[in-house]
């Protein structure tokens, strides 16, 4: 069978190990000859893969004379870890004290279903808070190979965020189904008028 490559993140993690093993300074081509032989990372890909880790902080870079020369030692890698751990903790409180917003905010649309265009408003904020999270989802798991104790922490907050969600669902079927009971309505010209997804569902 045919053997499956490296994906871009595994290549990232051998890159960091080249630094870190040997604690040594490099320029392009001696990467592109040691990353091949000692890694399995092909040498048209290393540039690539040296940008962005040049990019996300995680190797210093400086151009002596005519010549670039690349360096990453490990303090400084955890270091970046940390910080960008931080950011994504922040945005990850920012969403929840939002989904929190909105909760209460549900709450108070149970009583009445007049406000049909704030109704609209709320489901959509919660389209955008959704996309969030998979999008902060997304940037965690370009750590996972460099820090496994970091993405665990980040997976638990993200629990947390994806049980908020939940609930907010939870909320609008239950509004749901009391407009059924009070009113009559059928479940597709509730959800129809409503803005309400047909698809709309828990989150696994």
């Amino acid at each position: 069978s045919k053997k499956k490559g490296l994906s871009f993140e595994e290549k990232r993690a051998r890159m960091m190990e080249i630094f870190f093993e040997t604690k040594d300074v490099f320029q392009l081509k001696d990467l592109e000859k040691i990353a091949p032989k000692e890694k399995g990372i092909t040498s048209m890909s290393v540039k690539e893969i040296l940008q962005s880790l040049v990019d996300d902080g995680m190797v210093d870079t400086d151009r002596i004379g005519t010549s670039n020369y690349f360096w990453a030692f490990p303090s400084k890698a955890l270091h970046a870890r940390k910080r960008k751990l931080e950011e994504l903790e922040s945005q990850f409180t920012e969403s929840s004290q939002k989904k929190e917003a909105l909760e209460k905010s549900i709450e108070k649309s149970k009583i009445g279903r007049e406000d049909t265009v704030n109704r609209a408003a709320l489901l959509k904020e919660l389209a955008a808070l959704r996309q969030k999270k998979e999008q902060l989802k997304t940037e965690i798991d370009k750590y996972r190979e460099c820090d496994p104790d970091v993405v665990e922490e980040m997976r638990q907050t993200n629990q947390v965020a994806k049980e908020a969600a939940n609930r907010w669902t939870d909320n609008i079927f239950s509004i749901k189904s009391w407009a059924k009971r009070k009113f009559g309505f059928e479940e597709s010209k509730i959800d129809k008028g409503f803005g309400i997804p047909e698809d709309l569902d828990y989150i696994d």
